[in-house]
């Protein structure tokens, strides 16, 4: 079998998780990026056009399946995927996902959901109309970068932001207030099958910077899956974040890819089961197999810098077992990087994740090895 995966930088969980499963189902593997020096044995290729993708896929050989976990490549992906007749997800649902306006304007189309928001090009002026306080964020941005709460100076955020994003659409919505929570789903164009979820904890307003996912077996799935459907989304993985407002579940993005920031590879640890194969096997034309019953707890920790300087020390990759919890830690930055305070994902240090029996015993081992191993910035 023939797999082109599509990619832009390396990720941890295509390194870590993609193509080992790809070698795992016995693919042949070509990876197609615009960045060929920094893959091992890749093809270079205009990924971000499909023109481009498309004849580069049929100069190298016919596929068994074409497939992307970059946020930015999933049209275009999609777009070859349906030129050679191969499974793949809908390129319209792939643009209204990650289009945050377009998102909007569909669920509100579609009476799924009422939430305002307007659409900001460079130029346009600031809107009346919408209640503060309001969230102002780049129309399809990614790691929570340049997303601003705002009570009082909307034109004031909005400069700051058009200082970093000259050329960029922005979208300005209303606050939706309430706990953060996500949906993860998997669909092989038949069924969509809930995964799971989990309950996100942000750091302080204005910013929305995630520092803890923990695993939410149960959701409240129906308006989500509703919203999905509205979208046209329905294969592969999918990532939803969603607010538990007073008024029911609000859908703040679709992240039409499978959760990332280590949390991939903790939804496996704590399913048991080989999540990166399922994704793949899909694109596969395979049907989804039969869920696992679950009884463990997992979390996802971020260290995250709190102050600029220069790190002094920090944990190595190690795997460690504490009692009944499993606990790995994945530096991502090292010993001597000077480091910036930007409010923004961008700001881990590395993340901790463990699975155990309970949320109990996973947060004291947590804590018990952040307190051993702590990140020292000078």
């Amino acid at each position: 079998m023939r797999l082109y995966l599509t990619a832009l930088k390396p990720t941890d969980s295509v390194t870590d998780g993609f193509l080992p499963a790809a070698r795992a189902l016995g693919c042949e593997v070509t990876i197609l990026t615009d960045r060929p020096e920094r893959h091992p044995h890749a093809v270079a290729c205009d990924v971000r056009d499909p023109r481009a993708l498309i004849d580069a896929i049929e100069q190298l050989g016919r596929p068994d399946a074409i497939f992307s976990n970059s946020d930015h490549l999933q049209a275009e992906t999609a777009l070859a995927a349906a030129y050679f007749g191969l499974p793949g997800k809908d390129w319209r649902a792939c643009v209204a996902a990650k289009n945050k306006f377009l998102m909007r304007r569909k669920l509100l189309e579609t009476g799924i959901e009422q939430v305002r928001s307007v659409r900001l090009a460079p130029g346009d002026p600031i809107p009346d109309g919408l209640p503060y306080p309001v969230v102002v964020k780049p129309r399809e941005g990614v790691a929570s970068e340049d997303v601003l709460f705002v009570e009082r100076d909307l034109a004031g955020a909005v400069a700051e932001i058009r200082r970093r994003r000259p050329g960029e659409a922005l979208v300005v919505e209303e606050y939706l207030e309430g706990p953060l929570r996500t949906l993860e789903t998997l669909g092989d164009g038949d069924e969509v099958r809930v995964l799971g979820g989990f309950e996100t904890t942000l750091g302080p307003l204005p910013y929305f910077v995630e520092e803890r996912l923990d695993w939410t077996p149960r959701q409240e799935d129906g308006h989500v899956l509703a919203a999905l459907r509205a979208l046209g989304v329905g294969f592969g993985a999918c990532h939803t974040e969603y607010v538990l407002t007073a008024g029911g579940p609000r859908v703040i993005e679709v992240n039409y890819r499978v959760i990332g920031d280590h949390c991939d590879f903790l939804m496996g640890d704590v399913l048991g089961v080989p999540l990166f194969e399922w994704i793949l096997r899909v694109h596969l034309g395979e049907s989804l197999p039969a869920m696992p019953a679950v009884s463990r707890h997992g979390s996802a920790v971020s260290v995250v810098a709190d102050r600029a300087g220069t790190i002094k020390a920090g944990p190595e990759r190690e795997y460690v077992e504490r009692g009944e919890v499993r606990l790995w830690h994945r530096p991502l930055r090292d010993v001597g990087d000077v480091v910036f305070v930007t409010h923004t994902n961008r700001d881990y240090l590395g993340v901790i994740r463990a699975v155990g029996p309970d949320r109990a015993r996973v947060d004291a081992a947590v804590e018990e090895y952040r307190a051993a191993r702590p990140w020292v910035i000078e």
